[in-house]
């Protein structure tokens, strides 16, 4: 059985796209996961680079881009009323519900939909006190613990060299993205693609540097 890590941000509709299409890309095959929560902006600070919801132009297009995504997968999916939203409080509730700060998949299910379903604020404090009262979590929010299972799940991401929202890691490989999820599967089945390919990029030189002159 193989063991995947799934990395994940509230806030990004592509994790909650291939957070819900995950059993179905890979159905039938032997596998578990843990579900890791961090924060997006932390990958972006890291790398020095924008989200895409800060970039005018692909904002839109990402939107667009995930909703016909939804409808083309059956998955049922709104734009939440403002986007982006603050996820720190979402992130510390799925922590606070496990003591090692793994979710479980209800969990998660929850809080995605809260966002990616119906419309509405995803951030607004009242939803999210229902939300608190309906996942009863194992501590407060703002322990002390959850707030280091945050940042160590986020350094952890880092270390490991994720860049972006969602990820999934498995034997040491990263699989970002939900157009990803068809080549996970193929990795899980062992496609010999993998082992004439997989590392032949590395070597790749870089032809020419772009150099920000500010």
């Amino acid at each position: 059985m193989k063991h995947i890590t799934f990395y994940f941000d509230f806030i990004s509709p592509y994790a909650y796209l291939a957070f819900e299409h995950l059993p179905v890309a890979l159905q039938g095959l032997s596998y578990r996961v843990d579900y890791k929560p961090v924060l997006f902006a932390g990958l972006l600070k890291h790398h020095g680079q924008l989200g895409p919801a800060e970039i005018a132009g692909k904002r839109e297009w990402t939107y667009r881009q995930v909703l016909w995504e939804a409808h083309v997968r059956g998955i049922p999916m709104d734009m939440p009323a403002s986007h982006p939203f603050n996820p720190l409080a979402l992130a510390r509730l799925a922590l606070a519900c496990d003591p090692q700060g793994l979710p479980n998949r209800w969990v998660c299910e929850t809080i995605f939909r809260h966002v990616w379903r119906g419309g509405q604020e995803a951030a607004d404090p009242g939803r999210l006190q229902t939300l608190v009262d309906t996942l009863q979590p194992e501590r407060d929010l703002a322990d002390e613990s959850v707030k280091a299972q945050l940042k160590a799940h986020t350094e952890d991401a880092i270390a490991q060299g994720l860049f972006g929202v969602p990820t999934c890691a498995v034997d040491g490989q990263l699989f970002w993205g939900l157009d990803s999820l068809p080549m996970l599967r193929a990795w899980l089945e062992g496609d010999a693609w993998f082992s004439e390919k997989w590392d032949s990029v590395v070597s790749i030189p870089a032809g020419v540097a772009r150099v920000n002159k500010g």
